[in-house]
């Protein structure tokens, strides 16, 4: 008789623990807090504090720079900038890259926040289960 452990990315076959494990979910929400915080940054320097007024054309801005740092950065990297500190990264379910369009399909998705937050098995949004990606540790 063979006993199995069922842990979060087992059905994936990820491993238990380590590198190419999930990402643990403090992992993740520092990531985006982190990425959230420096795309702030960006905005105020390139645009001035009118990024914090409510309508105007401005009030987007860190939502932009948030998207574009999130799209660029997994496309080019694997992980955002968040990501890189917190050592966590996107990939597609079998290890691949996500190459270019699936990293900005990701990064509008996390932009509108539904898809991200509604979470199905293994830890993945909804983004994740429809681009085939996953969050993983990196270190």
């Amino acid at each position: 008789m063979t006993e199995t452990t069922e842990y979060p990315g087992s059905s994936l076959g990820l491993p238990a623990s380590g590198r190419g494990s999930l990402a643990t979910w403090r992992a993740r929400v520092s990531a985006l807090v982190i990425d959230w915080g420096a795309s702030m940054a960006v905005a105020v320097g390139a645009f001035g504090g009118g990024v914090f007024e409510a309508n105007t054309w401005q009030s987007w801005m860190i939502l932009a720079v948030f998207f574009v740092e999130k799209a660029l950065l997994t496309a080019f990297t694997g992980s955002s900038f968040g990501q890189l500190i917190t050592g966590v990264g996107v990939t597609r379910v079998d290890g691949s890259p996500l190459g270019w369009w699936r990293a900005l399909a990701r990064a509008a998705m996390v932009s509108i926040v539904l898809p991200a937050v509604v979470i199905g098995s293994d830890r993945r949004g909804l983004n994740d289960l429809l681009l085939d990606s996953v969050v993983v540790t990196r270190r």
